[in-house]
């Protein structure tokens, strides 16, 4: 159990981390009352417009890549996430103001989800990579997992708190605690410690820098494995809002506080998930092949459950097989990156990972009209299980991964050693 809070025995990132779980509340409280908003008081349960909404928010990561990851690796990071906690926090109170005085509409909230969306094309690049200054290469893995048990803590805790704020006073002013809940993380930013940070390298400024990430990245057959799988699972099955909100209105016709009490379900299996990957002390692509699976299968058996508890219970298991998965992903691909490099490859990361909703979001949420929410349940788990043949495929080609059967059991064997080799890598 020590091991899997190791990172917290450094200063730096205890504060780092308690100012991010407060924060992170404050950010999922906003993401339940955004598409509640949206769902329910600006639309007539229209699962399109939440769609819309989500692919505005996550849009620009893949739009601004050439500039985020470039930034994440050539400025100050720190100093950047100074910037843009505030501009989150002023944006959060901005639509805050609109909705307690009865001014908001659809629109706008379309323009604040598309503003929220270019400020945290810039935040999660850096806030991902910052984790290395806190803690060094030692303990990245561990520090990248309990990130991710924070922010998963946090939906946990975050739309619970949510629901019960919007039927006693709103969603405004779920938004204007979410601002509040961006000081917690500029005054963890201000007590850090700067000479205890951990010197990085600082790629040269070169016009091909962007173009770099993308060649460094054409040469690693496994990160563009990697890569393809979690474009699949983020476009088609990591559409919860979509999903969760659908199901909880439309098909078991749930108020705002059942609907955030399935989101928090899923945030248990989610946390489960993170401190998992924390524990661990390197993650490999077999892992994420066997959650890839996983998370298809969880989402094809919750798209044909008839019962409200039984969906809720099936989300923990989807929770687990997705953090596992992308936090898995993340510390994989910082692991095996070289430093200067660490920031392109993560935009890169995380633009596939969020910027791929602007496609998949709008299509799961059209299917979710037009045949109802089970099915659109259905394009997400068809995406898990096409991500799982895809790790297959790379371990088939590069590991020789073999299935043979013996005395009635089947097995799988593939080529030991690590999994990640430097002949791989410079294999085209």
């Amino acid at each position: 159990m020590i091991s899997t809070f190791r990172s917290l025995r450094s200063y730096n990132y205890r504060v780092w981390a308690g100012g991010a779980l407060v924060s992170n509340i404050g950010t999922w409280m906003q993401r339940i009352a955004q598409d509640w908003l949206v769902l329910t008081q600006l639309t007539h349960n229209n699962a399109a417009a939440v769609g819309v909404v989500t692919a505005l928010q996550f849009g620009p990561q893949l739009l601004l890549l050439p500039l985020t990851g470039f930034t994440a690796d050539h400025v100050d990071r720190r100093k950047l996430l100074f910037v843009t906690q505030a501009a989150l926090g002023t944006l959060a109170l901005g639509l805050g103001i609109l909705t307690i005085t009865g001014l908001v509409q659809l629109w706008q909230v379309y323009v604040f989800a598309l503003l929220l969306g270019c400020v945290t094309a810039f935040d999660a690049p850096a806030r991902q990579t910052f984790v290395s200054d806190l803690v060094g290469e030692t303990d990245l893995s561990n520090a990248v997992a309990l990130n991710s048990t924070s922010f998963n803590a946090a939906r946990m805790i975050g739309p619970t708190i949510a629901g019960l704020l919007i039927a006693a006073v709103g969603c405004g002013w779920v938004f204007v605690i979410n601002a509040a809940s961006f000081a917690a993380v500029l005054c963890s930013l201000t007590f850090l410690r700067i000479g205890e940070l951990h010197p990085r390298h600082r790629a040269q400024r070169t016009r091909a820098g962007f173009v770099d990430g993308f060649r460094y990245v054409w040469k690693r057959p496994d990160l563009k494995a990697i890569l393809v799988m979690l474009f699949l699972i983020g476009t088609f099955g990591l559409n919860f809002p979509i999903f969760i909100s659908t199901m909880a209105v439309t098909v078991f016709h749930a108020g705002a506080g059942r609907y955030g009490f399935l989101t928090s379900t899923m945030a248990i299996g989610s946390v489960t998930g993170a401190l998992l990957a924390a524990h661990r002390a390197k993650p490999h692509i077999m892992l994420l092949l066997g959650a890839a699976a996983l998370f298809g299968l969880g989402l094809a058996v919750a798209a044909v459950l008839p019962n409200y508890w039984l969906f809720g219970i099936v989300l923990i298991a989807i929770g687990v097989s997705a953090q596992t998965f992308t936090t898995s992903t993340n510390s994989l691909m910082q692991l095996t990156t070289e430093p200067a490099m660490r920031g392109r490859i993560v935009a890169i990361f995380l633009a596939i990972a969020m910027g791929g909703t602007p496609i998949g979001a709008p299509i799961v949420g059209w299917v979710a009209d037009t045949y109802g929410p089970r099915w659109a349940l259905g394009v997400g788990a068809t995406a898990g299980f096409a991500a799982a043949i895809v790790g297959l495929r790379y371990l088939w080609k590069y590991h020789h991964l073999r299935l043979h059967v013996d005395a009635g059991r089947l097995h799988v064997s593939i080529d030991q050693g690590d999994l990640i080799n430097p002949s791989e890598r410079r294999a085209a």
